[in-house]
């Protein structure tokens, strides 16, 4: 088999294989104790790591799987009064394009028209334009639906509301709309809601018309089960059972190669972590908060020979989340063997490094 034919060959099996990457879950534990949402938070954090995050509908099916019965429990989403703008996909927000300056404190959705961004009511109905991850395709949806109402049919159909990252987004999106006067939702939305554990998540599973902060101080969230595990706001100083997580990543702060990385997380945890999704990826960006070098090693290594990246659980990476460039950045491979890190700052991009560089590693703690 020649060079072409065998690179060919693994083209192919990369495309067979990627639909088959299951990702590692959550770790989710129910508390059978009726405490406060501040004691809550304090149980989790003394023994696993905080109160719930829920980054997806993955997460939040392994929720309702580990309460299992008609409880309603504390999760670990706070109301903060701090009002931030947020994409339901959860992508960073570092392009906006308003036609004007948001003012409105109680419109807290957007819609585009015309190419340009504007502040909404999320109980207006409108057209939406949905987000595939599978296809990396838009879809226009031309029924009209509320904010949350279009967000659900996009999540349940699609992937979720889209996200505009950049301008060619815009323009892509604006283009598929093709009508100067029709007005869609687009996934930005704005609330004061932050996680326990400070993760960068936009999901939320409220009920319709919740949150409504019924007396003034309904500031933290729980999860109804009875109720098809939707969230409510309710008072902080109620009692009520809880739900902790428990990371599945470890950073460590010892400065080793990437094969010296491996060996450690595999004789002391499982194993380097394998990023083969976008909820895997907000994992690492919680973890190297800390680290103490500029990127930190990931699972992952290119195989010189036909030139595809490889997790070292096995799997193909199909989930990427490269900074430019990094991808294909070869030329060195043949003398030295190319590994993955993420930036422990910044955009927490994926960088091509030798793997004899001397970089802070996360390892998975549990199968």
């Amino acid at each position: 088999m020649t060079k072409m034919s065998q690179t060919l060959y693994f083209s192919l099996l990369v495309i067979a294989l990627c639909s088959l990457s299951e990702g590692i879950q959550r770790r989710y534990h129910y508390i059978n104790m009726e405490k406060t949402w501040t004691e809550a938070q304090r149980y989790c954090r003394e023994n696993y790591t905080d109160l719930a995050t829920v980054n997806n509908i993955n997460d939040m099916n392994e929720l309702k799987k580990t309460v299992n019965n008609n409880q309603k429990v504390w999760i670990g989403l706070k109301r903060t009064g701090v009002y931030k703008w947020k994409w339901s996909l959860g992508d960073p927000v570092k392009y906006l394009n308003w036609e004007t300056e948001p003012s409105n404190v109680t419109n807290n959705c957007t819609i585009m028209r015309n190419g340009k961004w504007l502040q909404q009511d999320c109980n207006v109905k409108s057209q939406f334009i949905c987000y595939n991850d599978n296809s990396k395709s838009y879809i226009i949806i031309t029924s009209d639906k509320t904010w949350s109402e279009a967000q659900s049919f996009c999540r349940q159909y699609h992937t979720d509301l889209t996200s505009v990252r950049n301008q060619t987004d815009n323009q892509l999106i604006h283009n598929i709309i093709n009508d100067p006067h029709t007005s869609v939702w687009i996934g930005l939305f704005r609330d004061s809601w932050e996680w326990s554990d400070n993760t960068d998540s936009a999901f939320r599973y409220w009920r319709a018309h919740e949150p409504n902060n019924a007396g003034g101080s309904e500031d933290c969230a729980d999860s109804i089960m009875t109720d098809n595990g939707e969230w409510f706001d309710t008072s902080c100083n109620l009692l009520m059972n809880f739900v902790c997580h428990e990371d599945e990543l470890i950073l460590i702060q010892k400065n080793l190669s990437w094969t010296e990385a491996v060996r450690y997380c595999r004789e002391n945890h499982v194993d380097l972590v394998s990023v083969d999704s976008r909820e895997i990826q907000l994992w690492v960006k919680a973890a190297v908060h800390q680290a103490s070098t500029a990127e930190v090693w990931l699972g992952l290594r290119l195989s010189c020979s036909v030139g595809i990246w490889f997790w070292v659980n096995g799997e193909i990476a199909c989930y990427q989340n490269w900074a430019p460039g990094n991808e294909t950045a070869v030329d060195d491979c043949e003398r030295e063997v190319r590994s993955g890190a993420v930036q422990s700052g910044g955009d927490h991009l994926w960088i091509s490094l030798p793997e004899s560089k001397q970089l802070n590693f996360i390892c998975i703690r549990h199968d």
